[in-house]
């Protein structure tokens, strides 16, 4: 099959996980609502509230998905993919917002825990948390991309979330101690923000184009100078448009040479960069000695002891 098929094959397949995992949250999440507000179970509720924003982050990232399938135009030469970041982002901020409103609410609880059906709380959090592990499953593949990887880590607090809910239930049975219902939301307030805060700071991470995790460009810069021919590298960048689609520019001092000896010097340079996880390179040449311009002009000479590629 084409590699276009291929792709496309990929994306579909992805959007269908997502669809699936929508349509089993907000099934999950109208049972969750209605057993936590029969029950009278804080944490329950708390459960289905972040049921709720799992069903706003998986539409979000359904979407997402779609629209980062767009070809690029005139008005986004690189695609759309970053709408998948934005995405990532908007499903991190509802996640403070309903951990804050849980913390708030547990507060309250812990002042006056109120009575409980724990049976119909057990029943109905044992249900959430296999779908929530069916879910994990499904979107278990892909998180190459932030937007699945956001939307996945949403099923995991979940998955976590209801079996908190779980063991709270069989605490206030065996003990008759109601405060581990309050307790228990708490900590699933604490799951749903660090979840929130993760998924926000590796979307900021790749808007502020910082240089992607696991990357070193100095390591990078030593690389190309090794290269026989090359005198020495500046202006260098190397960013992400989005987590795992890396993309590098640089300036290569080189000595006046035939175009041809150049284009295959940039061949040579350009495969080891993909060999170290660089999808697209930009390089431009110039015929100059190497000046103290750029900043990685000096480890030129820290790689003239280093062996000559091939």
């Amino acid at each position: 099959m084409p590699a276009n098929g291929h792709v496309h094959d990929h994306h579909h397949g992805t959007e269908q996980r997502l669809a699936l995992s929508l349509a089993i949250t907000l099934i999950v999440m109208l049972g969750e609502g209605a057993g936590g507000y029969f029950a009278n179970s804080l944490a329950l509720l708390s459960d289905a509230g972040h049921m709720f924003t799992d069903s706003f982050a998986l539409g979000l990232s359904l979407i997402a998905a779609r629209i980062s399938r767009w070809s690029p135009d005139r008005r986004a030469t690189f695609g759309y993919q970053r709408v998948g970041l934005l995405a990532a982002l908007v499903n991190g901020g509802s996640l403070f917002v309903i951990s804050f409103v849980i913390f708030g609410e547990a507060i309250k609880r812990f002042s006056a825990p109120p009575v409980i059906n724990t049976g119909l709380m057990a029943g109905m959090a044992t249900l959430g948390f296999a779908a929530n592990l069916s879910m994990v499953l499904i979107l278990s593949h892909g998180h190459r991309d932030l937007n699945i990887k956001s939307a996945w880590l949403h099923v995991v607090g979940d998955a976590l979330s209801s079996f908190g809910v779980i063991v709270a239930a069989v605490v206030i049975i065996f003990t008759g101690w109601r405060y581990a219902d309050p307790l228990a939301s708490a900590v699933i307030g604490v799951i749903i923000l660090v979840g929130g805060l993760r998924v926000v700071m590796e979307a900021a991470h790749v808007f502020l184009e910082l240089a992607p995790k696991g990357f070193n460009v100095e390591a990078v810069a030593r690389e190309i100078c090794a290269f026989p021919g090359v005198m020495g590298v500046h202006d260098v960048h190397l960013w992400a448009i989005t987590k795992g689609q890396v993309m590098f520019t640089a300036h290569i001092w080189v000595h006046d040479e035939k175009i041809s000896h150049v284009q295959e010097l940039s061949a040579r340079l350009k495969q080891k960069l993909a060999e170290m996880g660089i999808d697209h390179a930009t390089l431009e040449f110039q015929c100059s000695e190497c000046e103290d311009k750029g900043i990685y002009c000096e480890l030129k000479e820290e790689a003239e002891g280093h062996p000559e590629h091939e």
